[in-house]
């Protein structure tokens, strides 16, 4: 590798290490981070941190001023073009009169998807992309999940026993796993756009599925996925801070501030789960953190809806008498077994924390 590319993937990096700290918060947007450089030299950095705020090209020229003028522009998604809550950073960086600007990945939004560059390119910007291309769409699996495929990035969380269950036969189960895997679900929940749960795990926990052992500047939007209609209004998932959705299969009367979605049936008489999950990302959610019982959890591999699986293994054996991890009736042969790739083991506390990603 060259000096140069050595230095312009240096600044992409720096860029990308930017657009991080808004992991957190930019919910329903991407997270992006920019670099602008002069003669060797960092000018100007920014991210963008919350919809409706300044995006990260823009609190990088507001830095650099008017030595922006002649500058390379380096940023990790493909400035916008269109008008949304914000004017569109095309615009302001062919104003600042920036002569380079590097993209690591194409905007997947079709508002965007390339007009974005065509808009520099026509200005006489000379525009690069795809480097570290690969870390930047990561970065934003959920946007990209969102605007390519019509569903939110789905992560299925399970905390079990060494030998797979979850609750005693009675349904006791706090806790399984210790304090330090317990803070790390709720650094899950901070980074997720929501977490959903079904009926029956708010009937049997009562669970609030809000963030408190993890600084985060917004709270995750709750789901409840409820054919039957079933949880009550004093449950406490609906609390506020959050938006929160009831998914059932006809219209009800909704707590206040609770907005009632109505999902269509499978073939089973279940609530479509795709129907949900397009429902949810019609709504804005990029990335969905499901804690969830074994039924809805078997469901979601047997429909192949899961794209990451991080189980949480506490030191504990249940007995068979203990509920399973997870249900998935109709396997007869080890063919049929859904395949798993382990990215990622670390001890969490005492207990084990494995991240997987199904092989579909």
């Amino acid at each position: 590798m060259s000096s140069s590319a050595a230095a312009a993937a240096e600044y992409m990096a720096r860029a990308l290490q930017l657009a991080e700290q808004g992991r957190c918060s930019t919910h329903p947007n991407p997270r992006v981070g920019c670099v602008i450089v002069k003669d060797g030299r960092v000018i100007g950095e920014g991210a963008h941190l919350r919809a409706g705020e300044p995006h990260a090209e823009v609190h990088a020229l507001r830095a650099a001023g008017a030595a922006a003028r002649g500058a390379e522009l380096y940023v990790t998604l493909e400035p916008c073009s269109h008008h949304g809550r914000t004017p569109p950073c095309a615009d302001a960086l062919i104003a600042a009169g920036v002569a380079k600007v590097c993209v690591a990945s194409i905007d997947p939004n079709p508002k965007v998807a390339g007009s974005g560059v065509q808009r520099l390119r026509q200005a006489g910007i000379a525009v690069e992309t795809g480097l570290l291309e690969a870390p930047a769409q990561a970065l934003n699996r959920g946007f990209f999940s969102r605007m390519q495929r019509g569903r939110p990035w789905l992560t299925l969380k399970l905390a079990a026993s060494l030998d797979g269950r979850t609750a005693m036969a009675s349904g006791e189960s706090q806790w399984i796993t210790g304090a330090a895997a317990r803070a790390d679900v709720h650094r899950l929940r901070a980074e997720a756009g929501a977490v959903l749960t079904a009926s029956g795990t708010v009937l049997a926990d009562d669970p609030q599925l809000s963030v408190r052992d993890y600084a985060t500047p917004r709270q995750p939007d709750r789901v409840v996925l409820d054919g039957g209609a079933r949880v009550p209004a004093t449950a406490r998932v609906w609390g506020e801070g959050a938006a929160r959705w009831w998914l059932t299969a006809e219209a009800q009367p909704a707590p206040a501030g609770v907005e009632n979605l109505v999902i269509a049936r499978d073939a089973q008489g279940q609530l479509s789960l795709q129907h949900a999950l397009s429902a949810l990302a019609q709504r804005g959610v990029n990335e969905l953190l499901v804690e969830c019982g074994p039924r809805l959890a078997g469901s979601l591999m047997r429909e192949r809806l899961v794209d990451a699986l991080i189980v949480y293994l506490a030191p504990k054996l249940l007995g068979e008498a203990a509920r399973p991890l997870l249900t998935l009736p109709g396997l007869e042969t080890l063919a049929q077994a859904p395949q798993l790739r382990l990215l990622d083991a670390r001890s969490v506390g005492q207990d084990l924390r494995l991240h997987y990603v199904p092989l579909w």
